[in-house]
């Protein structure tokens, strides 16, 4: 017989990981009330609270996916491709968009009045742009259901493999209005899918609903369910929905430590995980580098904040009197790109060649607004994997290393294992860079090219790192059509074969 819990008292001993304690807190204990859920994150010990209406939404958003992912098998490939054509077309239609624009400004100057980054959260004309680009891919993406793979004959039979949807996909996501329309990818292969976003875009992500999705998934005659939002600010929603073991994949973007978090709660119920969190690229100048190419792709991977962002950048010593003053005028070149003044971080093999000019006091363009300090601060050794998140002005550690060897080591050891890009013009050097450098994605030039989207005209989900460990089966992208499973149809036509 197992008995619920009904309250909790402050200073009461709970088990993790199994053979470590935590305590509940007096306000843990003040705010728990029957029926409610807590959570313990068996990695690190924090308990996480749920209250009863909050676990309730979540689950009821997961009922509805159920529902419509076992009516799958009735809906046609045609009503799938007509839910995005109509939810482009009323994306594109200014009338329908007004109310969504006007709710998205409600959340921008939210942010900003509280002080908080608002990057992603601006849905600009790009960002709508590319929105319904996504769709409109989706609606001309052959369909990937019921994709016989592979036939395996037999005497008297044969196996065929063949692609199925995985089940229901849950998302959960910061202030990035777009990827509402990235991820309903997964309809394409076959899915059900439930988001929940961030507070801060939680207005936008309601006016999306109402205004465009809802209205074409009505439109297409697609069951209710089979696209929906878990309509709550709290970060409690997000760990009652990622709690649900009925989820076939949990997909996580945002900050590097949320997205850890969230991470844990969903392995813990024994849900696949796709996480989406902390990036920061990498560029390493090499022995035999270009200087007019590396310092294209400095500034060419400094236009925004974004994942794939340079963060970090190795310069060899041999050619550290020549590479860094093209760093420092490309760092400068893409900060006056945005109207502002760029921050740089520098370890002690780097400081001396930074001109004392770089270490005065100047205006920085955070979130909070404009401040005034150091352009150039020093750093450790040890700090290279710290992910800059700048709103406006370009912010990137420096260092110089004796060789290619040692940053592919740094790279290795301290960052999140994200993107990698070395400025060189030996291809030797390119081989043994490819070979060592623990990274799904790499390249010769800017590292913002490192997208779904642009790289592979489809509409990202996420990109993953290599922060812990190699990715089973599937590339570093994250995309609709890469949601599935396989399924074995055995096809006999001998009656009488046995083993």
């Amino acid at each position: 017989m197992t008995d619920r819990l009904t309250k909790l008292e402050a200073g009461m001993a709970v088990l993790y990981g199994g053979d470590k304690v935590t305590h509940v807190s007096p306000e843990l204990a003040n705010a728990f009330q029957p029926g409610d859920h807590v959570i313990v994150v068996q990695s690190t010990g924090d308990l996480l609270h749920i209250p009863a209406a909050i676990h309730t939404t979540a689950t009821h958003a997961v009922d509805a996916a159920e529902r419509a992912f076992q009516a799958f098998g009735a809906i046609t490939d045609e009503q799938i491709t007509a839910f995005y054509n109509e939810f482009a077309a009323r994306l594109a239609d200014d009338s329908v968009f007004g109310p969504i624009s006007a709710a998205n400004e409600a959340d921008v100057a939210n942010a900003r009045e509280r002080g908080q980054s608002v990057t992603r959260l601006v849905l600009s004309d790009t960002m709508r742009g590319d929105m319904i680009d996504g769709l409109r891919l989706w609606a001309g993406t052959a369909s990937s259901r019921d994709q016989v793979i592979e036939t395996i004959p037999h005497d008297g039979w044969s196996l065929d493999l063949v692609r199925s949807g995985l089940g229901i996909v849950a998302f959960i996501f910061e202030g990035r209005p777009n990827v509402f329309a990235d991820a309903t990818g997964v309809l394409r292969s076959g899915n059900a899918v439930v988001f929940r976003i961030g507070s801060a875009a939680l207005g936008t992500a309601r006016a999306i609903v109402e205004h465009a999705l809802s209205p074409a998934v009505a439109a297409a005659g697609l069951p209710d369910g089979i696209v929906s939002l878990v309509d709550s600010p709290t970060r409690a929603a997000g760990w009652a929905l990622f709690s649900d073991s009925r989820l076939a994949l949990a997909v996580a973007r945002g900050s590097g430590a949320a997205v850890g978090q969230l991470g844990a709660v969903a392995r813990q119920a024994g849900v696949p995980v796709s996480l989406h969190g902390t990036g920061g690229a990498w560029i390493v100048a090499g022995e035999s580098a270009d200087t007019d190419r590396f310092r294209a792709a400095v500034e060419n991977s400094l236009d925004r904040k974004v994942c794939n962002t340079l963060n970090t950048c190795c310069i060899v010593a041999s050619r550290a009197d020549e590479l860094v003053p093209a760093f420092l005028d490309a760092l400068a070149k893409a900060a006056a790109n945005l109207g502002t003044n760029p921050k740089l971080h520098v370890t002690a093999s780097a400081q001396p060649l930074i001109p004392d000019s770089w270490f005065e006091m100047v205006e920085i363009a955070r979130a909070e607004g404009r401040v005034v300090e150091p352009q150039s601060e020093p750093i450790s050794d040890n700090r290279l994997g710290v992910e800059w998140e700048w709103e406006d002005s370009p912010e990137v550690t420096l260092t110089i290393v004796p060789d290619q060897a040692t940053a592919l080591r740094l790279f290795n050891e301290q960052s999140p294992k994200f993107g990698a890009s070395l400025i060189a013009e030996s291809r030797e050097e390119h081989a043994a860079f490819f070979a060592g450098v623990d990274s799904p994605f790499v390249g010769n030039g800017f590292t913002r090219w490192i997208d779904g989207q642009y790289a592979m005209n489809r509409p990202e989900l996420g990109l993953s790192n290599w922060q812990f460990g190699r990715l089973f089966g599937r590339a570093g992208v994250l995309s609709g059509d890469s949601v599935y499973t396989v399924r074995s149809v055995a096809s006999q036509t001998d009656p009488h074969v046995r083993r």
